[in-house]
């Protein structure tokens, strides 16, 4: 048990630092690792090993004794802007200039999942400690798009307790409960020239004198989750979960910078209230429910599948309120859809030792279009490609392998200054054009059963 509690503690400080790339949002399905192979198809009904904590508890009943799954994901994402930007007309339509270069970010996701199944009880008991949302994207501070967007950091940590009840010899259900955290950062350029200018001030120029902007903010939540998996036989098997909305009061500060500001323009930009506070934001991370299956048809091959819902609905704006009370809110504005997942998956068992996985996917963008995408997120539908295999030393030990490529179309920007002041983008300008993406995932997972 000491290694045991070593592990957890390794691996709780690895998922406070973990972040990821976009995806469909910024939910983040990388959990298990034997469920990449299969492009996570039939996630709530495999139950193949610990992971099934997080895809649905009900499954730990069928994993004997006690077993320790530590997981690593290592996710590539790429993206490059081509387009244009400019001032608002109001402004002159002042042309923004700066390249558009990678703003995806590499980032580790680690996984921890812990099992305990007393034999001759109907009872079983799971540690789950991941990270079920995350973003990192970060762009060159002087790109193009520097206004909207220059670096968005979001982790979470997740530790997810559950229980779960073999109710007979083909029903389970269980119930867990998450205190979930999130750290976020988010910074851009402020283009101060712009806003002196449109207060006629003498000596302003649109875009030359810009300055920097840093949010940060944390916060605790709970939240909960409940599974139910229902065995016809051994050979086959449907799973349901559902994990609830998770709603955060984040806390933190709003820091500015005066870059290229003239000196003599300083004391009025802080006049105007753009010092540095206290500042929070709520931010509602979205419920979703799974429904899935798995049918093994030889001691060689099953197949698997899932369609996944999520709630992005809840995700309708990104409001930062400033506490002087002289700065108004920064808003953003989401009106994201809820977005379907739909995966289908096999394995080929080649021996006792070897299990080869494969699977494909279909991940719906949340964004409902291009005047709701941000480079924050430039994310679009997401069709994964997945293979992976699993390979078992000895009933103690086995290690799994996947490996993912996602083909994102081309995701179109057209986030337009308008001629209202008041206007989320005035003073950020036009940014029109499109992003060329694309996600690669490997990863690798130790299992130990005693």
């Amino acid at each position: 048990m000491r290694i045991v509690r070593r592990i957890v503690v390794a691996l709780f400080v690895l998922v406070c630092m973990a972040g990821s790339a976009y995806g469909s949002g910024f939910a983040i399905i990388e959990q298990s690792v034997s469920g990449l192979g299969n492009a996570f198809a039939g996630g709530a009904a495999v139950a193949e090993d610990a992971t099934t904590i997080f895809f649905n508890p009900a499954g730990i009943t069928r994993i004997k004794g006690q077993q320790v799954v530590v997981g690593m994901h290592i996710i590539y994402p790429q993206a490059d802007f081509s387009g244009t930007a400019q001032t608002s007309a109001l402004l002159g339509s002042v042309p923004i200039t700066g390249s558009g270069k990678d703003g995806g970010e590499s980032a580790f996701v680690p996984n921890l999942y812990y099992v305990y199944n007393p034999e001759n009880s109907p009872w079983a008991f799971g540690l789950g400690i991941n990270a079920p949302f995350g973003l990192v994207t970060e762009w060159d501070r002087n790109w193009i798009g520097r206004y909207h967007a220059v670096k968005s950091d979001v982790e979470t940590i997740n530790i997810n307790p559950v229980v779960a009840c073999k109710v007979d010899d083909h029903l389970s259900v269980a119930v867990g409960a998450s205190a979930q955290r999130i750290d976020a950062e988010l910074s851009s350029a402020v283009d101060f020239g712009s806003i002196l200018a449109a207060s006629a001030v003498p000596g302003a120029v649109p875009t030359q004198q810009d300055g920097f902007s840093v949010l940060e903010a944390d916060d605790w939540a709970f939240t909960f989750n409940v599974g139910v998996l229902y065995e016809f036989d051994e050979d086959s098997r449907i799973g349901a979960h559902y994990r609830s909305q998770v709603n955060y009061e984040a806390k933190g500060t709003a820091e500015f910078s005066y870059d290229n500001v003239p000196a003599g323009f300083i004391p009025i930009l802080q006049g105007a209230g753009f010092v540095n506070q206290d500042a929070s934001a709520d931010i509602n991370l979205p419920a979703s429910f799974s429904l899935s299956g798995y049918h093994r048809f030889s001691p060689s091959f099953a197949v698997m599948a899932d369609a996944t819902l999520t709630f992005w609905s809840s995700f309708d704006e990104l409001r930062v309120k400033f506490a002087n009370g002289v700065l108004p809110d920064s808003v953003t504005t989401e009106n994201w859809d809820n977005n379907w997942r739909l995966s289908l998956g096999g394995v080929y068992t080649v021996n006792d030792s070897l299990d080869l996985r494969f699977g494909v996917a279909f991940d719906e963008t949340p964004i409902p279009g291009a005047e709701y995408r941000t480079p924050r997120i430039p994310g679009e539908d997401r069709y994964w490609v997945a293979v992976g295999a699993g390979y078992r030393f000895s009933d103690a030990l086995s290690l799994d392998f996947g490996y993912t490529h996602l083909f994102v179309p081309d995701a179109k920007i057209n986030k337009l200054a308008g001629t209202d002041p008041t206007g989320e983008n005035f003073f950020r300008g036009d940014l029109v054009g499109e992003f060329e993406n694309s996600v690669d995932i490997a990863s690798l997972q130790l299992n130990w059963n005693f």
